[in-house]
């Protein structure tokens, strides 16, 4: 695959950009909400792990859960720029209703932010969910962080770059392991104005993830979509080879003929015949 630097058009490009920016603010993600299963697990909406509005996260506790659950916090997409907690009762249903707990945190957003702010956030709600995992069930021990696209660097980000938790007191060994999903982590030049303002420069290499590898990491899954025009799937490989080439241990998925927003889809019932995400991603969390 082409490398298409600075072609994520969330970290897009012109008329692309224009496109997909409302395609995830008009997500069909929301709309599954309505065939989504209630029971089985409660919720605990607008948990603050920091001050600001933006700096809160829903809880998904599986209900009789008798021994520590394995805790699986997830950071959405919406190129920095969009994206709701609520949003997600799709996801929390897919992992809460196999005994984890799940939480999923909202994080400030451009243009109330700029880089790294989002990082921040990240290491603040794992430090939230580390320091309170016992409180609602779940081992401290067993906590996976996962994301979506720009959420997808943010957890990849911060197994990569352990100076965000250690900043707050914590350090990488607080992570079990890291799933990425279509996620972009060595994505530069930027070409989209936005992006390039967030970030602050169009070729900063010390925003990227891959920049970071320089020894051992925390396990992980990278996984991506063959169809994927938002962000290349050539991101994934490159990730992957880095990571291996300091000797950490990673697997990677490509689902043929799955694209960018219907990877994450895949995770509701109905549609989960489009991509064996969800048992791909079960499977690595039992397996640490």
């Amino acid at each position: 695959m082409g490398r298409r630097r600075g072609s994520l058009p969330l970290l897009l490009g012109a008329g692309a950009a224009v496109g997909l920016l409302a395609l995830l603010a008009c997500s069909p993600v929301p709309l599954l909400n309505l065939a989504i299963s209630r029971s089985g697990y409660r919720i605990l909406r607008d948990l603050p792990y920091g001050n600001d509005p933006r700096q809160k996260l829903d809880l998904y506790i599986p209900d009789g859960q008798k021994a520590p659950a394995p805790i699986l916090l997830f950071f959405y997409g919406g190129s920095w720029q969009n994206g709701r907690k609520r949003d997600y009762l799709a996801f929390g249903e897919a992992f809460a209703s196999r005994g984890i707990i799940v939480a999923i945190a909202d994080y400030r957003l451009y243009p109330q932010i700029r880089y790294p702010a989002f990082l921040q956030d990240g290491a603040e709600a794992l430090g939230f969910m580390h320091a309170r995992a016992a409180y609602y069930g779940g081992d401290p021990a067993r906590v996976f962080v996962a994301g979506h696209s720009a959420g997808a660097y943010i957890a990849v980000m911060l197994g990569a770059d352990p100076h965000y938790l250690a900043d707050m007191h914590g350090n990488a060994r607080w992570i079990r392991g890291i799933i990425g999903i279509a996620g972009p982590y060595d994505f530069l030049p930027l070409t989209d104005k936005k992006l390039i303002a967030l970030f602050g420069g169009a070729s900063r290499t010390e925003t990227q993830p891959i920049h970071y590898i320089d020894g051992k990491r925390p396990p992980m899954l990278l996984v991506a979509g063959s169809e994927d025009t938002t962000v290349d799937p050539a991101n994934t490989e490159r990730m992957a080879a880095k990571l291996r080439s300091f000797g950490s241990e990673v697997e990677t998925r490509l689902y043929p003929g799955v694209g960018h927003i219907g990877i994450i889809l895949s995770l509701a019932p109905g549609l989960r015949s489009k991509a064996p995400l969800r048992e791909d991603m079960l499977r690595f969390i039992a397996a640490h």
